[in-house]
């Protein structure tokens, strides 16, 4: 089968695919190989809700539980033991594609949300996870709290590749790439090489979306304005990005042979059944960077997806739509704050029930 024109397309134009999803079922059936062979499909990123769904639905995991279970492993050993055998034998499978594209091929694995609010123990549980996976194309993700820059800077000075999580704003944004420059910058006061270290920053959009069209209704707003909101933020994202990788600051890194943090666009799915299910793909096409999505999206633009107006083309557009909402009534700031919150609430919601889960299942197998 020819890889499907559409994906390739937007891989040409910049955008690497990357699936929003991981399972050892996935893995074992072949079925991540077509993706990458026939979908364009070069990376993969994991969240706690994806494991829970993986492990949880699944009973390619009873074999290697049972065997814990006999051995008397704690839960959150035998929960990271688990989770880090997906995300290496991932990382093996699209070791090929890092190769390759010597960007691209990543997988992503996540320090337990629990840990968001403690700089140091996001550090620790970074480090060891580097350690455990034990792959160069291992992607670390550190959501951007605000205790969390810190762990990012000191995570990149020690040669450990980040994906940060959970931006919602242009403004936290900009803070992370400050957090991987300061990193790059550390590393090399420590005599360190920048050769292999790599980061991307998840900007997320469908959520904030969601939230605003809500607020929007809220205030008797122009219905115009619902759905142009998530995608104009991510777009002004990317004009920082731009700023900020053609500053002299960076420039003096980029000699060193620093490569640039890529903005990638996370929580594309479209929530919203009323707009286009391909809205925060088309919308959101620029070089360099990444978009993550889930099956159904993903397979969604390979069958009906068109490329929309280009990022750089937007930014006064964008900003008069957030002037808008703002002036609508909308506080944006409140909307990020929320929107951090509820994301760190979901996904240690998610680890909690994958930890009682994985509890439950060495018991029983004992």
């Amino acid at each position: 089968m020819a890889p499907n024109e559409k994906l390739a397309e937007l891989s040409a134009a910049g955008v690497a695919v990357w699936l929003d999803d991981l399972s050892r079922d996935r893995i074992r059936s072949g079925d991540l190989q077509t993706l990458i062979d026939d979908f364009s499909v070069v990376g993969v990123t994991t969240n706690p809700t994806i494991f829970a769904a993986a492990i949880s639905g699944s009973d390619s995991y009873d074999d290697q539980v049972h065997a814990m279970a006999i051995r008397d492993i704690g839960v959150g050993e035998a929960l990271r033991t688990i989770t880090a055998a997906d995300v290496r034998d991932a990382c093996d499978l699209l070791a090929p594609v890092a190769q390759r594209t010597g960007r691209d091929g990543r997988v992503s694995l996540e320090v337990s949300p629990g840990v968001a609010h403690d700089t140091d123990a996001t550090a620790a549980e970074a480090a060891h996870l580097w350690w455990l996976v034990d792959r160069p194309n291992l992607f670390i993700k550190i959501p951007a709290m605000q205790e969390g820059l810190a762990a990012i800077t000191t995570s990149i000075a020690r040669g450990i590749s980040v994906n940060v999580t959970l931006i919602f704003s242009p403004e936290r944004y900009r803070a992370v790439m400050d957090a991987y420059l300061s990193g790059l910058e550390q590393r090399v006061r420590d005599g360190g090489s920048l050769t292999g270290i790599a980061s991307v920053a998840s900007f997320f959009v469908s959520r904030v979306d969601g939230e605003i069209d809500r607020r929007l209704d809220e205030c008797g707003a122009d219905p115009s304005l619902k759905g142009r909101a998530a995608v104009a933020n991510a777009q002004l994202a990317y004009q920082a990005y731009e700023e900020v990788f053609s500053s002299e600051r960076w420039r003096a890194l980029e000699a060193q042979g620093a490569t640039p943090q890529r903005p990638l666009w996370a929580s594309t799915g479209t929530k919203n059944p009323d707009y286009p299910d391909t809205l925060y793909i088309s919308g959101l096409i620029a070089p360099d960077t990444v978009n993550t999505m889930p099956e159904k999206t993903l397979k969604a633009y390979a069958d009906h997806g068109s490329p929309g107006t280009p990022v750089q083309q937007t930014y006064d557009e964008a900003a008069q739509v957030m002037k808008a909402v703002a002036e609508a009534g909308v506080d944006l700031d409140d909307v990020f704050a929320s929107l951090e919150h509820e994301g760190i609430k979901k996904f240690t919601d998610s680890w909690d029930d994958l930890t009682a889960s994985i509890r439950s299942q060495l018991e029983d197998k004992k």
